[in-house]
């Protein structure tokens, strides 16, 4: 039984209006920063005018990206809620692709954003298998000290045993495909932030991100009742994990060329998961400079690309799929991404130097067998 598995973070599907930017300059829109608003009515007013104005494009590129994937199976990260995902799966992608994703599920996670994972699915796989959603298990309320995680770190970072160990969800989704089990875990990790009581948002954040991981791979294992049994089961835990390994440096400039250079991570909350072989991150198939995911830059001192997206196998599946090796779909970034030659081809029309975009991530897909 053959389908194809993607992920993608379309970047704040929303359903509804973001007023946060009125007190909080950092939430603010740069192009409304450039007028003087004299007050929060006029400020609303002006919000909902440039969100309704930039949605048509960008939901476009997010559906044209999502249609490139050909998925069966896409894990979504940064989705409002059903009805959102209703309105698009039906507005943008049933125009460029018929009836396909008539399967969906969301999370009500904790995200204070309101912005949750989920997933959308076919009925029938391309190749006629037929995609059957039999069970499906939030763990949003799994706590640190229920999951046994609490610690030192965690507590100086200001959280507390009660506290949800997840920032959104874990999203569990129990499927048989051509009446074979497959199980997937969708995830969104704690976001790296900036700096913090002078660390790096990253590494002040990286507990946070190591509890989740190791919350996730334990409810991996429960599932399929043991570490060993696991192992030897039909999954995937697919999503965006704010988290790398390495990361490619980009130095440079136009006159005189751009140059990559490969930097590993020493800590990662992936390695929980991928360390010893419980889990395997096909992306690393792939030769070093074509693994990202993400550009990230602030300015041309800080510039990187990485792997925040990623599509984990069991050893299992891994093993069935010795010579599977996942697409990054890039047509969707923004001009200002600086990637090595030939990675970006050929871009979806509209796309502008920053925005619109199809979003700031890249989906993942690959194709698996399932036996």
């Amino acid at each position: 039984m053959t389908i194809r598995l993607a992920t993608f973070n379309v970047e704040n599907l929303l359903s509804r209006f973001d007023f946060t930017g009125w007190r909080n300059d950092l939430q603010k829109d740069r192009a409304l920063a450039l007028f003087e608003i004299r007050d929060e009515a006029t400020f609303q007013r002006l919000e909902q005018a440039r969100m309704v104005a930039t949605a048509d494009d960008v939901r476009q590129l997010s559906a044209l990206a999502i249609a490139d994937t050909e998925a069966d199976i896409i894990a979504l990260q940064e989705v409002d809620d059903a009805k959102a995902l209703d309105a698009f799966e039906f507005g943008y992608l049933f125009k460029m692709i018929g009836a396909g994703y008539r399967g969906k599920e969301v999370s009500h996670g904790n995200d204070t954003r309101g912005i949750d994972v989920g997933a959308m699915f076919r009925e029938e796989a391309a190749l006629g298998d037929t995609i059957t959603l039999t069970d499906v298990t939030s763990h949003a309320d799994l706590t640190y000290a229920k999951a046994g995680l609490f610690n030192a770190e965690l507590a100086s970072r200001g959280a507390k045993p009660d506290d949800r160990v997840f920032k959104r969800d874990c999203l569990q989704l129990k499927y048989t495909i051509g009446g074979r089990p497959f199980t997937l875990f969708v995830v969104h990790f704690k976001s790296m932030g900036g700096w913090r009581d002078g660390m790096p948002g990253r590494e002040w954040t990286m507990p946070i991100r190591m509890a989740e991981a190791k919350a996730v791979r334990r409810i991996v294992e429960n599932a399929f009742g043991g570490e060993e049994r696991a192992r030897k089961a039909n999954w995937a835990i697919c999503g965006d994990f704010n988290d790398y390994r390495e990361r490619i440096v980009v130095e440079g400039g136009k006159r005189g060329g751009f140059t990559f250079r490969v930097e590993p991570e020493a800590v990662s909350s992936l390695n929980v998961l991928v360390d010893d072989g419980f889990a395997v991150n096909v992306v690393e198939r792939l030769p070093a400079l074509e693994r990202w995911t993400l550009y990230h830059a602030r300015g041309p001192q800080e510039r990187h690309l990485c792997q925040l997206d990623y599509i984990l196998l069991s050893p299992k599946l891994a093993h069935d799929n010795p010579q599977a090796v996942p697409d990054i779909i890039r047509a969707g970034q923004p001009f200002r991404v600086i990637a090595p030659e030939g990675q970006i081809i050929e871009r979806y029309p509209r796309i502008g130097w920053d925005r619109p975009k199809a979003s700031d991530h890249c989906p993942v897909v690959i194709s698996l067998v399932v036996r």
